[in-house]
This record gives structure tokens, C-alpha cells and sequence, in this order.
């Protein structure tokens, strides 16, 4: 049956009863703004209440996947509100992604809806015409394109608490090339926008500017829903320019920002190309997440900012937070800081599954009211990602300070982050190998700067003149561009052991040469 919940109980058990402290104390203060429309906390819950019945005529039910296909935007927010008040799940997926995930997502997730911001994103009115959206209006929030109904489809079971209910799924694909649906509840998502609150400082009165997309765990749970557990205001771009980003720190008072190791490195860049300062009057609290920090980087942004560069850590499975720098204790270093109240973490040996000592490197284990529901349609992935215990296997490699601070220091899984997106080298040696004038290929990782490259080794079959040329139509088609990779090498055959299991430590050299 669908529901709209009209009043919130006394404890919040849907992230959408995270506006009513405000819309009742703070109705006319600014909540989230965009190019085309600008909502106060009263303007985005009526919004959001119109969306949620607008949803409902849609036939949207409890327990319904409604997957957004767009970049960020207030109707992006009005749209997870909305989904919240049915008891149904948002999926927000980014408008870049290519013709294949896009479908693979709606197909994997039995999407009811499927609903594109085209008014933000020509990528996502590319989406929109293929699959025969039509545009729609929406109260508050103009003009929308809504997909086909679903119809075959069922809801999924629905709960009152908090931690049993989803509230959202994320997308990443994972090692194994397959979509991993992670589902994270209403409980979940509460505790990392009430920890963004506190742990940040942040409250009525703040600005933050958010440009990390919202088809991603931090930019919908830390960035979104932490800004209105604090009653601060919202800018949302769809797509980040440092230039953009200076205009904005500058002339618009912003006093927040998180972005991504190479959104900073960009900034600074722009600053010297442009021999101008970085000016930012009402700043006060900057974060990096993504991808790992380092110290010059920290220094130079420190440098230009007057202002500590804190860092943080944590995983979609883990919504996102897992550890942050201290506001009022900034440090020195490129630790990420320490667990938020109420996560557990252990530095593990994993041989022997024992604790390891202080400064001894180990994998990183994690436990709390953060941790995922699981992955959909995956009980034995969940199953081998959580023990019994509850325990969840960052597949990160850590160590930890005497005084409980957390180093990352590698990763144990083959994970690329490339300008703070996650590329699984497997999902892009699926497409390569898909190409009939490929035997097989290998990707690898390779740091340049404050980032990550991807890199494609392939072999060819006999008498083909495959090259670079050739091949970049080909994945451009089938792959978002910062999973395309920014070299291909062609060899005439891929290192391998007697086993034939591909060396990618040897190519990791290969590439950095």
C-alpha cells in the first residue's frame, strides 16, 4: 500500500523527518538551491510532499525502487524526500554513466520509476528519449521526464524501524565486474547525516557547496542529508570547475566544502594559471574524502586557504563515514582521523585473524550503526563481505596511532579511484575483452599527482591492427569516461605466472615506467 507519512513520530525512523525540526523553527531559511530553483526548509517538505503524491499517482508503492538518472540538483533532493515519505527506495545515478550501466542498473534494481533531470543534464535527456520518458510537471520543481511503469515488478517488504527499512541503494560494481546494489537503510543514513552534523560543526546559518554527486554515498549522505540535520543552506552543481568553485567561496558566502584530493589540486592549479589568491571570506571548514590525501597537498591547500585541510574515510557499504579528523583538534599529518562515536574498528592480521598492535599494518575492519543492510540479490556477497559478528571487511589496509588515529595505507583489492569515482578494473577488462579483435586484457592503477590513472594493457589476436585509434570509440560507447582508460598499451603478450594468472604487479611497473 502507499503511504505519505504526514507527521514524523517522536523518535525519526525516515530521513525525511530530518526537515521538521526545521521546517517548524526555520521555515523561511534557505535549504537547498540550484541554477533553476531556490527552496527554504517550508519549500523543499512542500515540494517534497508534492513529489511524494505526484509519486503515488505515478503508482509508486512501498517498497517501489525509484531510480533517479541525473546530476545534482533540489529536485534530485525533493525526489529522495519523496521516496522516504512512501516507504519506497531512491537510487540516484549519475546521467554520465553509459547506455550499458545505466540499463543494467534499472534492470538489476526492478526499478518502478525511472525519473531523469533533464532540466540539469543533456546526458540524462539522452537517457530519457532512448528509454520513451515523457515530461511531466512538478509541483515546485518544474519540469521532470518520468519512464514507463514498471508493471511486472514487486515491492520489496517494508518495516517500521529505522535499521530494517531501506531507504536508499547505491551503486558500485565491484571486483567481481557485477552491479552491486548496496542498500543502506533510513538508521543508517540518520547516523552519517547526524555525525556530518556534529562531528563538522555544521548548523543554521552555514552554506555548503555541493558539487560531489549525489549518485554517490557522500554527496547524498554527508553532503545532502547532513546539511539538513543541521538546518544549513545547500548550492548544488552538477558539475565541478574550479573556476565555478572559486566564484563560489569567493562571492557567495559558502562556509563549507568536501571535495575530492584532485578538486582541490585543480583549484590550486587555477589559482596560479590565473596568478590570482584563492578568496574565500566566510570559509571555515574544508575536507577531503575520496582518494588518499597527501602531505603536499594538505600543505598547499592549507597554504592558500588560511584554513586546516581535514580528511576522512569511509565506504558506500559504510554510509559513507567511518573516521574523520577533529574540528577542534586539526592535524599535521594525512591520518584520517579517528572512528566516529559508536563505530567499532580493528586492525586485523589476516592470516590469523587476530588484532594487530599499534602501528602495525593490517586490514580494516568495521562495525557499527553505519554498516549496510547488504547488497541486493547478493546474500552469499553480503555474507562474505560481513561475518556473523558483524563485522565488515573494508578490504583496506590500515594501521593505527597509539592514540587510535587511522593511517589508510593501501588498498587490498584492486580498486581505482580516479578523480574520487571508483573504477573496478574488472568491469573495464569485461568491456575490452568484449572487442572480437581482443585475446585478453589487464588494468591497473597508476598514481599521477593527487589522483589515479587507469591503465589498459591488451593483447591482440594474430594479424590485427587494433590500436588506439580504433579501440577509444568502442569503450567510449560502453563505458562512463573516467572509466575509459587514459592510456592503452598493445603487447604482444600479458605476463603471466605458470598458472596463467595475469602479473599485475608486473604491469603496475610497466605502467608507471
Amino acid at each position: 500500500m502507499t503511504r505519505l507519512s504526514d507527521n514524523a513520530p517522536d523518535a525519526p525512523s525516515r530521513i525525511h523527518h530530518l526537515l521538521d525540526r526545521w521546517v517548524r523553527d526555520r521555515p523561511d531559511a534557505p535549504a537547498v538551491r540550484d541554477v533553476h530553483v531556490a527552496l527554504s526548509y517550508a519549500g523543499l517538505d512542500a515540494a517534497a510532499r508534492a513529489a511524494a503524491r505526484q509519486l503515488a499517482r505515478l503508482q509508486v508503492r512501498a517498497g517501489d525502487r525509484v531510480l533517479v538518472v541525473g546530476e545534482n540538483c533540489a529536485a534530485a533532493c525533493a525526489l529522495v524526500l519523496a521516496s522516504s515519505m512512501l516507504d519506497a527506495w531512491s537510487i540516484v545515478v549519475n546521467a554520465r554513466l553509459s547506455e550499458r550501466e545505466i540499463d543494467t542498473f534499472i534492470a538489476h534494481s526492478g526499478a518502478r520509476r525511472v525519473i531523469f533531470t533533464c532540466h540539469v543534464s543533456a546526458d540524462a535527456q539522452k537517457h530519457a528519449q532512448r528509454l520513451g520518458a515523457e515530461a511531466l510537471d512538478w509541483e515546485g520543481l518544474g519540469s521532470l521526464w518520468v519512464g514507463p511503469l514498471a508493471q511486472a515488478v514487486q515491492p520489496e517488504p517494508c518495516a517500521p524501524a529505522a535499521q530494517d527499512q531501506v531507504a536508499a541503494m547505491i551503486y558500485t560494481s565491484g571486483t567481481s565486474g557485477a552491479p552491486k546494489g548496496v542498500m543502506l537503510t533510513h538508521a543508517n543514513l540518520m547516523f552519517a547525516a547526524r555525525s556530518a552534523h556534529e562531528i563538522r560543526g555544521l548548523g543554521p546559518g552555514d552554506l555548503i557547496y555541493g558539487v560531489l554527486p549525489m549518485a554517490h554515498v557522500v554527496g547524498l549522505s554527508t553532503q545532502f542529508l547532513g546539511c539538513i540535520a543541521s538546518g544549513a543552506g545547500l548550492i548544488l552543481e552538477p558539475r565541478y570547475t574550479p573556476a565555478g568553485l572559486a566564484q563560489a567561496l569567493s562571492e557567495q558566502g559558502v562556509t563549507a566544502f568536501t571535495g575530492v584530493p584532485a578538486m582541490f589540486a585543480k583549484l590550486l592549479d587555477w589559482a596560479r594559471e590565473n596568478e590570482r589568491p584563492i578568496e574565500a571570506p566566510a570559509l571555515r571548514f574544508v575536507c577531503v574524502v575520496g582518494s588518499p590525501l597527501t602531505p603536499g597537498l594538505k600543505a598547499g591547500v592549507e597554504a592558500a586557504l588560511g584554513l586546516p585541510l581535514h580528511n576522512g574515510y569511509g565506504l558506500t557499504e559504510t554510509a559513507p563515514t567511518v573516521a574523520q579528523t577533529r574540528i577542534e583538534a586539526p592535524r599535521e599529518d594525512c591520518t584520517v582521523g579517528f572512528a566516529l562515536p559508536g563505530v567499532q574498528t580493528r586492525i586485523v592480521d589476516a592470516p590469523t585473524g587476530l588484532d594487530r598492535a599499534p602501528g602495525e599494518i593490517g586490514e580494516l575492519w568495521v562495525r557499527g550503526p553505519n554498516l549496510m543492510k547488504g547488497y541486493y540479490r547478493n546474500e552469499a556477497l553480503t555474507r562474505e563481505a560481513v561475518n556473523a559478528d558483524g563485522w565488515f571487511n573494508t578490504g583496506d589496509m590500515a594501521r593505527r596511532d597509539a592514540d587510535g588515529a587511522l593511517h589508510i595505507v593501501g588498498r587490498s583489492k584492486e580498486l581505482i579511484i580516479r578523480s574520487g569515482f571508483n573504477v573496478y578494473p574488472v568491469e573495464v577488462e569485461q568491456v575490452l575483452n568484449s572487442h572480437p579483435e581482443v585475446v585478453q586484457s589487464a588494468v591497473v592503477g597508476r598514481t599521477v599527482g593527487h589522483n589515479e590513472e587507469v591503465v589498459a594493457f591488451v593483447e591482440r589476436v594474430a594479424g590485427s591492427t587494433l590500436d588506439d585509434e580504433a579501440m577509444r570509440p568502442f569503450l567510449r560507447e560502453r563505458l562512463s569516461p573516467y572509466k575509459v582508460p587514459s592510456e592503452i598499451r598493445f603487447v604482444a603478450q600479458l605476463p603471466a605466472a605458470p598458472t596463467g594468472k595475469i602479473l599485475k604487479s608486473v604491469l603496475k611497473t610497466m605502467a608507471s615506467t
